[in-house]
């Protein structure tokens, strides 16, 4: 493409099979399938000139089309969500900028998708972006191994992403927060094609973190700070928690 704005899509991946919660996608939420609220959370944006569900079950397909979604078959082989991503994109190729917006987070920021989209399009030096929330560095959190920390640059680049505590206060710095990742990414079409075709890098086969893939190959990561701290639903517990909040949502608008 020559000029003008980038073309920008969010895509949604839902899989059928998560080994904690299988068939998630579908889960009904007060009435309604967990990616459909997903949906109706991003179909709020103002930066994305098209919205995706990408799938590898039929039935994940056939629910997104009945509440108005458009979908995209892609292979039950994939590794990643990125892999499933990347295939998705290869039918599409007038798009430029892909947000990757996990499929099961009900209570997404439409906000927070917007500001990934608009970091991309004006800066055309960035391969990635996403977003991280702070948190207290006495928080127990910041001990927990499934919460993925991110420390950046003096520019909000991405430095590093460790399931270690990150940093490490060796001395306590006043402003300094520790920041929880979150799981969203921007991604420019050009990045994400080049992305997929390297094999597993070392870190993050140490880690089990893919961003390190892009990392340890150089890319320029932008780190949006961001006060979102939608829960995401992996088991069927945490679905019943997002119930309740949506539910006093409804009652209390």
């Amino acid at each position: 493409m020559g000029g003008g704005e980038p073309h920008i899509i969010g895509i949604l991946p839902a899989r059928w099979g998560s080994s904690r919660f299988p068939g998630k996608p579908l889960h009904l939420i007060a009435g309604k399938p967990l990616v459909q609220h997903v949906w109706e959370q991003c179909s709020k944006c103002t930066r994305l000139d098209e919205l995706y569900i990408a799938t590898d079950d039929e039935r994940i397909f056939a629910a997104a089309e009945s509440f108005g979604a458009k979908a995209i078959m892609t292979s039950p082989e994939h590794p990643t969500g990125t892999d499933r991503l990347a295939e998705a994109v290869r039918s599409l190729p007038h798009v430029d900028i892909i947000v990757n917006i996990q499929g099961d987070e009900p209570l997404i920021d439409p906000e927070l998708v917007d500001e990934l989209a608009a970091a991309m399009a004006a800066d055309p030096t960035l391969d990635m972006a996403t977003a991280a929330n702070p948190l207290d560095p006495a928080d127990p959190a910041v001990q927990d191994p499934n919460v993925v920390k991110v420390v950046t640059a003096l520019d909000g680049r991405a430095l590093y992403f460790s399931r270690s505590p990150l940093p490490y206060f060796r001395n306590p710095v006043e402003g300094l927060p520790v920041y929880r990742h979150k799981g969203i990414y921007a991604y420019r079409r050009t990045f994400l094609e080049r992305f997929v075709t390297w094999p597993p890098s070392p870190l993050e086969r140490a880690e089990s973190l893919e961003q390190l893939r892009a990392l340890e190959n150089g890319a320029s990561i932008k780190v949006l700070p961001t006060n979102d701290t939608s829960p995401g639903v992996d088991t069927p517990e945490q679905a019943a928690h997002v119930e309740s909040i949506l539910t006093s949502q409804l009652s209390h608008p």
